[in-house]
């Protein structure tokens, strides 16, 4: 793919789950997380990502179950990871819907080369119409979390481009800190939050100390209202 992709890895193991995201980062990937099934849910339903990695063994709701409901609706490229090698284990990984499979432990340059090969195979996801978000002179692509102006691109965090993609996905609706900072990973609640909409806010707005777009509702979180 020619353009960055777009990874969800959803693992209930933090000091893995961090790896991986550290890993991914440097080999090019942008990637995004998920403790479990439910965050991952969530991420799913906000943002668009190239492929999933899935954790066979989580509570509550494993891998396998995970991927089986995924399947019913959206055709993303997934990956399974597991302690299980067995050879019954991978069969039910790819009955469940799974594109390919990884036991652990694994080498971290295998599973990069797996990615790859599974992204070259991947058919070009369908859209109906672009997502595009109008911010006076500027646009933002949902799809590609991309800010441009005149056709020249403004750089944004990931943070932000994920900031922002949560907002625009539903414009006019008041979205609270603790959802936003769920969606975005983002730690340390209201004050990161109101930091990283401050930032924002000095990359879309004319006049940032007086919010045209990105308005603050008191009392209850933020509201993206494009044109």
């Amino acid at each position: 793919m020619e353009e960055t992709a777009h990874i969800l890895v959803i693992d209930d193991d933090t000091r893995l789950r961090d790896l991986l995201q550290r890993f991914l980062s440097e080999e090019g990937f942008r990637v995004t997380s998920a403790a479990d099934t439910a965050e991952a849910r969530r991420k799913v339903a906000a943002f668009q990502f190239d492929l999933l990695i899935v954790d066979v063994m989580m509570p509550d709701e494993n891998g396998l179950e995970f991927t089986q409901s995924i399947r019913k609706t959206d055709r993303i490229p997934i990956l399974m990871l597991t302690a299980m090698g067995e050879t019954e284990a991978r069969i039910q990984g790819l009955e469940a819907g799974a594109d390919d499979y990884l036991a652990k432990p694994f080498e971290p340059r295998e599973l990069v080369l797996r990615i790859q090969s599974i992204l070259r195979r991947a058919p070009e996801p369908q859209t109906a119409a672009p997502m595009m978000v109008a911010l006076g002179g500027l646009v933002f692509d949902m799809g590609r979390q991309t800010l441009l102006e005149d056709d020249a691109p403004i750089r944004l965090t990931t943070t932000e481009a994920q900031l922002l993609t949560a907002l625009a996905r539903e414009p006019g609706r008041v979205m609270s800190r603790d959802e936003l900072a769920s969606l975005c990973e983002i730690s340390g609640a209201d004050r990161t939050i109101d930091v990283q909409v401050t930032r924002l806010r000095r990359k879309i707005e004319p006049d940032p100390k007086t919010p045209r777009y990105l308005q603050t509702v008191r009392g209850r979180g933020y509201v993206l209202r494009p044109d």
